[in-house]
């Protein structure tokens, strides 16, 4: 049986109703660290399929023929159907319910144990080829090269594509995240203030040419603190402009960025652990970009565009 803290003198056994095993299941999710969103999402697909069964319905008495039902219903019967996304979340939040149920002790048998999980791909990211990087990269260091020299787009775009962090890590980058103690060898260290995201902090590797661009942006914009101390929509302009400038069809963004920074590291043959550590994501999500990755190689090579 699961006694937890959120559900003072309530036990959880085959017997229980839904709302009293969910309100658990949610101390539990955030006794785990998960975050407020994973939480809201989870809780929300389980009360959804509660609402499937009747109100006197105990989590003992589901059957795995009931978890297939709903989900046919789910799919073909309920006046919103679900996209394959959603299905696939739901199907992950009904089988961790239950697989905690089972874990400690409030049912002998996992109902959802038997159910497959349906994989779902996203569309292939759209990335720049070799060639567009050297353009974007020509075009960006016009501006650190002109009669007023200005090293903003050159530092941008060069810490993008060598490191691949995200917009929300690049606005967060502080001075004293760039070490520089070996000229040689310069690293940025990616953190986040909240707890929950402890997991995805990590230090990358910096290019050496990197810093000469740097001290040169210090000397022209003397940051306080945050290395970039404007908006996303302010950087985003930035890298919407320099794409305009090379003759870039294709709308060059952060997320651009950090898809070809990757498949330049794979195409290059950095290893496949050094890439994941640097992209920051788990073992799981790592399965299907790493396929990505490999398919988009091509694509960065000039050879052929990729098939959604």
């Amino acid at each position: 049986m699961y006694q937890n803290n959120t559900v003072s003198n309530q036990f959880i056994n085959a017997d229980s109703a839904f709302p009293v095993a969910i309100r658990a299941w949610e101390g539990y999710l955030i006794d785990q660290k998960k975050s407020i969103y994973t939480i809201k999402a989870f809780k929300g697909d389980i009360q959804l399929f509660a609402s499937y069964f009747s109100p006197d319905k105990t989590v003992g008495s589901v059957t795995t023929k009931d978890i297939n039902n709903f989900l046919d219903w789910m799919n073909n019967d309920r006046p919103v159907p679900c996209s394959p996304k959603t299905t696939s979340r739901r199907i992950t939040s009904i089988k961790s319910f239950f697989k905690w149920l089972k874990t400690f002790g409030a049912i002998e048998d996992d109902p959802a144990a038997g159910i497959d999980q349906i994989a779902v791909s996203s569309p292939l990211p759209e990335i720049l080829t070799k060639e567009e990087v050297d353009k974007v990269l020509e075009a960006a260091n016009a501006h650190r090269r002109s009669k007023k020299p200005d090293a903003r787009m050159m530092l941008l775009l060069q810490l993008l594509l060598s490191t691949g962090i995200k917009k929300g890590e690049t606005l967060g980058i502080s001075k004293n995240h760039i070490e520089r103690e070996n000229p040689e060898e310069p690293k940025l260290f990616v953190r986040y203030t909240g707890a929950e995201n402890r997991a995805k902090e990590r230090t990358i590797d910096l290019p050496v040419s990197w810093l000469e661009v740097f001290d040169e942006y210090l000397e022209q914009y003397r940051p306080a603190d945050k290395i970039f101390p404007w908006s996303p929509r302010r950087l985003e302009y930035l890298l919407e402009d320099i794409g305009t400038e090379a003759g870039l069809k294709k709308h060059l963004s952060f997320a651009m960025c950090r898809w070809t920074c990757f498949v330049k590291d794979f195409v290059e043959g950095v290893s496949m652990d050094v890439i994941q550590r640097k992209m920051g994501v788990s073992q799981v999500q790592w399965r299907e970009i790493f396929n990505k990755i490999k398919e988009l190689s091509s694509v960065y090579n000039g050879q052929a565009e990729p098939e959604n």
